[in-house]
């Protein structure tokens, strides 16, 4: 966001409050990139000192020396003294007893999920659960990184075994971010030959590339209790990928004793080459082979090109990504989610030599215009149209448990960015729909079937295997449905902040239709932030980040973001009242003209679209926002914001002098221009455009992402040109026929952001446009 005071030459910020009792304005001068960081009124700050402690004047100026209490005052936005430089912000870190994530609010739907394994330690990056043939008392989950972990099916469970891992760099997950270790079969006479199989994707040393996509075969050789790498067989079957997106990977036995394979089309968007119709590739494919614990794999006599016309292992044609597909246990039948372009996700029912569709089609729909027709083509059985939240299918399973007898021979699948979980209902006609279940507001990579029938959801964040159980009676709604109640704010007066709450502020804020806005975060006491790698900020369970927003001073809205007991991250939003005494708890998201423009209030699934998993869910908090100079109101100090957090103790670990550490540029300062608009694609687009994130297509806007790495410069779109021919994503020199620019000008559902947002923001365009007339060439 750009607020108000930006539009202040550099040198001079300034902050107005339009409220009531508070009409000043404070004016600080000479600072660089300094804002005041104010609680919730945006002028209502923590006093220092405690009764009896000199450091707090009778009048309640602040004195330098004082420390964080419990109470609140509040202070008129006056000119007052200039801030005074000084090491550290603030002196210590407040307690925080009553700003914690609560429990989830009842969801309301027809299913529940319930943690069936609560003692197990979190799962990194899961991707199948299942159990071997005859090995009922273990669970396996595959995670994406290259290892198979089993576990005692029992809610008791509290340990992670090794099955099966591969050395590191063995298995690449690619820029993408869809490749890794992505399936294991297991052959149905698994406790007599002990073999099974294996799906991944390699690439070059050293890189985040993938090459191929390899089917190995591995035994056992300990009775089934874990995988022998030094058994594998990689020259089963291997792919070359042209690119690193639309793997599939998911491999199966069906009833037939056959080996299953899904392909992707190979990557990129729209099916560059076609791959979906070419009977001459394994790409957008699903194979079908008889493959046995010992020789090469043979070809079913039945194939439909297995006496030539086609690879002779192929089953079915005109698949995109099958992302997650299985069979149903009593009837046979192979049911996939299908992951679709830039409109429509579909679930087919796959048969032997069925074409269902691409690149022709996209769901019911004709995708390529020109060559439209649906002669011999396959419609699916259900699609759903994308929102900002729906656009990733994750397919599912027929349920053939005993639990759930109203929902036996129901198929369930879900999206992966919004976490819905949906059915299959049928008409009195046969006509087939989509029948929302539950939404759960996290990521689903996964369903998992048990040797029992029963269903199990793979929570990808939080690393968690949830089962699905009958909703029953809903349990009552505890959650605070007004802001007052939460413990964040202070219960007697919502503009107060809660003496836990420890302010922040950002070099380059996310873009919010004009609104100002005021953050603040709370950990748990004794809880700590762990820094990653990358620079970003990995918080405790338990952490509630809070964010106030205003147009033309008046408050409007403040959202909740709580990470929950479970590891998953939700979003609330709070509506304010007219008269600016409390906020209710909104339900769903909603639309409302404030001064003279559409203000939107997400919904809790909404939320997930920006804070986005690969994203790290707390957009902003890392190292390269927070290391600059800020304002303290509560002690009137200007400070370097991470070395106060340093200072208070925050991080599980001391940073690093923060001279060293890395700074991004303020988007409208005085850096070198191409640094100032990166800094703002990072902000405003990064979060979804970066490896392993739902937005469509190549870029890479984070920013230590190298210039020529940025996958923009002459790349094709993926989602249409907005009608400008000849439009790249960015055309070097001409913003007119440069997507990164139209999407930015654009409204409707053009517009970029494409959630929350309706107001284009003048000055960032302008930044984008001037950066991209300067960029004449592409970098090398």
């Amino acid at each position: 966001m750009r607020s108000p005071r930006d539009s202040f030459p550099r040198g001079v910020h300034s902050w107005t409050d339009r409220s009531d009792d508070l009409k000043k304005t404070t004016i600080l001068p000479n600072m660089k990139r300094s804002l005041a960081i104010l609680p919730l009124a945006s002028v209502l700050v923590f006093a220092c000192g405690t009764d009896g402690d000199d450091s707090s004047a009778a009048d309640g100026t602040i004195v330098d020396g004082g420390s964080l209490s419990d109470r609140a005052v509040e202070l008129g936005e006056d000119s007052g003294p200039p801030p005074v430089p000084a090491p550290f912000g603030l002196d210590s870190r407040p307690s925080n007893t009553t700003c914690l994530a609560k429990p989830r609010p009842p969801s309301g739907g027809l299913i529940a999920l319930e943690d069936a394994f609560p003692k197990l330690p979190k799962i990194s990056q899961p991707l199948l659960l299942l159990q071997a043939p005859g090995d009922t008392g273990r669970m396996l989950v595959v995670e994406q990184g290259g290892s198979i972990r089993a576990f005692a099916n029992d809610p008791n469970a509290s340990t992670l075994d090794t099955f099966m891992s591969f050395p590191a760099g063995t298995v690449r997950i690619g820029g993408s971010g869809e490749g890794g270790l992505l399936g294991i079969a297991f052959h149905p006479q698994w406790q007599t030959n002990f073999t099974a199989f294996l799906s991944y994707t390699v690439g070059p040393a050293g890189q985040s590339k993938i090459d191929a996509s390899r089917v190995t075969r591995i035994k056992s050789t300990n009775g089934g209790n874990t995988l022998d790498l030094a058994t594998e067989e990689t020259n089963f079957l291997t792919l070359t990928q042209p690119y690193d997106n639309h793997n599939g990977g998911h491999i199966a036995f069906g009833l037939d004793g056959n080996l299953y394979i899904g392909f992707g089309d190979g990557g990129s968007g729209g099916d560059p080459m076609s791959n979906g119709q070419n009977p001459n590739t394994w790409l957008g494919k699903m194979l079908r082979i008889s493959a046995g614990p010992t020789g090469a794999y043979g070809i079913p006599s039945d194939n439909p090109f297995a006496k030539g016309g086609g690879k002779a292992e192929i089953y079915a044609t005109g698949i995109r990504n099958p992302w997650r597909w299985s069979f149903d246990r009593t009837s046979g039948e192979m049911w996939v989610g299908d992951v679709g372009q830039g409109l429509y996700e579909e679930v087919d029912n796959v048969k032997l030599g069925g074409n269902y569709g691409w690149n022709t089609r996209e769901g019911f729909h004709c995708f390529n215009a020109a060559t439209c027709s649906s002669a011999g083509l396959i419609d699916p059985v259900v699609e759903y149209a994308h929102t900002p939240s729906d656009k990733s299918i994750t397919g599912g399973y027929v349920y053939r448990g005993s639990k759930l007898p109203e929902f036996v021979g129901t198929y369930f699948f879900a999206d992966y960015n919004s976490g819905r979980i949906w059915s299959i209902v049928y008409d009195t006609a046969g006509k087939a729909s989509t029948k929302l279940m539950l939404e759960t507001g996290f990521n689903i990579s996964s369903f998992g079937e048990g040797a029992d029938g029963e269903l199990y959801v793979l929570n990808y964040g939080a690393g968690k295997v949830m089962r699905i159980v009958r909703q029953g009676v809903l349990a009552p709604d505890l959650f605070p449905q007004k802001l007052s109640a939460t413990g964040c704010v202070q219960p007697t007066d919502a503009r107060f902040a809660a003496s836990g709450m420890i302010p922040y502020d950002l070099i380059s804020p996310l873009w919010s239709d004009g609104a100002e806005k005021r953050r603040w975060l709370a950990l748990p006491d004794g809880q700590t932030i762990t820094v990653k790698d990358d620079g970003d900020f990995d918080f405790p369970n338990g952490t509630v980040l809070l964010k106030e927003f205003r147009l033309g001073g008046k408050r409007i809205e403040t959202r909740l973001f709580m990470r929950h007991d479970d590891g998953g991250w939700a979003g609330y939003s709070y509506e304010w009242d007219d008269a600016e005494v409390d906020a209710t708890l909104l339900p769903a998201g909603k639309a409302k003209v404030v001064g003279g423009q559409t203000w939107s209030y997400p919904s809790r699934t909404q939320c997930l679209d920006c804070h986005t998993e690969a994203a790290g869910r707390s957009l902003g908090l890392e190292l390269r926002q927070l290391n600059h100079d800020t304002v303290y109101a509560v002690t009137n100090r200007l400070s370097n914001e991470l070395k106060t957090l340093d200072h208070i103790g925050l991080f599980s670990s001391p940073l690093a002098d923060v001279s060293t550490l890395p700074r991004l540029s303020e988007p409208f300062g005085t850096d070198e221009q191409s640094l100032r608009a990166r800094a703002y694609l990072h902000s405003n687009c990064s979060h979804c455009h970066r490896p392993g994130a739902p937005g469509q297509g190549t870029a890479n806007f984070l920013a230590t992402t190298a210039d020529k790495d940025l996958g923009v410069c002459n790349a094709d779109p993926t989602a249409g040109n907005l009608g400008v021919s000849g439009a790249k994503l960015i055309t070097p020199g001409d913003p007119s026929k440069s997507l990164l620019s139209l999407r930015v000008h654009a409204s409707g559902a053009n517009r970029m952001p494409p959630v929350g947002s309706s107001v284009v923001h003048t000055e960032g365009a302008a930044l984008l446009d001037s950066w991209i007339t300067s960029t004449t060439t592409c970098p090398q």
